[in-house]
């Protein structure tokens, strides 16, 4: 799609074992990047998700469309395994050009339960995994890349900043962290803003991801079967729209426009002009304000 614009970047994305961030580092890889992908399950090893999608897989996946898929197994917790990954990428590539962090913990949050009712040890886990990991990999990794102009930081929450400051997200735990997030970008462009680099927040809508699937028991070719319990989710997009969106911001050469800014997959399509796999354009956030949310039957006409 963006035709190896990226050729001889350099990306980390920081929990690209599935969803999201497995979509960006297979969009990165397409358009010509060296992707490092991180996380915590190998083929070897899995993490607390207990899940089957590994690093490995990922980079597989980088490397089938064009790019360069390097597995690192990193615990982004620990800071001293992210300054060894840091080290690593300086001296086998001297540089680092995009940095995205997408490591969240959501299957950890319980909603619709006031926080006397909620796990506190869940919810404390979950802060750890959705902000302390995307400070510390930041802390570690910003300088090597503003050693050279131009860099990227993308932090990936869900919902933009406009939505959440409207909207309870029915955890206060959940609430907490995709908002931190989007704050975080915000600090992070002024810092970075003298060093001629960009940092932006950035959300999906609603993602298929391996384990959104899972939870209505269809796969990606069946997707369309899970409306039957859900209708809303016709309106879903699959982890590649996203990713699609990162590496058009990655080879934007007026990316500092955004510099500070909240931002959607479904805006940046507009923006930019990609599709998802199936050639659509869903606008997710706006179909949930303004069907879902107003009570008005499942109908993606217009939306995507």
């Amino acid at each position: 799609m963006i035709n190896q614009q990226l050729k001889n970047k350099v990306a980390l994305v920081a929990g690209a074992t599935r969803g999201a961030g497995r979509g960006i580092a297979t969009e990165l890889g397409a358009a010509g990047a060296i992707v490092y992908v991180t996380g915590r399950t190998t083929r070897t090893q899995r993490s607390e998700y207990n899940r089957s999608e590994t690093i490995e897989e990922t980079a597989d996946l980088v490397n089938q469309v064009g790019g360069c898929g390097i597995p690192i197994q990193v615990d982004h917790l620990d800071p001293a395994q992210v300054q060894a990954l840091v080290a690593r990428i300086e001296n086998e590539q001297g540089r680092l050009n995009i940095l995205v962090n997408d490591i969240g913990g959501e299957y950890l949050t319980e909603f619709n339960k006031p926080v006397w009712e909620l796990s506190l040890e869940r919810g404390l886990r979950m802060l750890r995994l959705a902000i302390d990991t995307h400070i510390i990999t930041s802390h570690s990794a910003l300088p090597l890349l503003i050693k050279n102009p131009g860099g990227l930081v993308v932090e990936i929450t869900d919902g933009t900043a406009e939505h959440n400051s409207e909207n309870y997200r029915l955890s206060l735990f959940y609430d907490l962290a995709k908002t931190s997030v989007i704050r975080m970008a915000w600090a992070l462009a002024q810092e970075l803003q003298p060093h001629l680099c960009t940092a932006v927040a950035l959300t999906p809508g609603w993602l298929r991801s391996e384990i959104m699937l899972d939870s209505f028991g269809v796969s990606e070719a069946n997707w369309q079967d899970a409306t039957a319990k859900e209708p809303h989710f016709v309106i879903s997009e699959t982890p590649r729209y996203i990713g699609r969106a990162v590496a058009c911001l990655a080879g934007d050469p007026n990316v500092a426009r955004w510099s500070g800014q909240s931002l959607s997959s479904s805006q940046l399509a507009k923006v930019y002009g990609f599709t998802d796999l199936d050639g659509s354009q869903p606008d997710a956030w706006r179909y949930i304000c303004e069907v879902q949310a107003a009570g008005l039957p499942a109908d993606a006409t217009g939306y995507r």
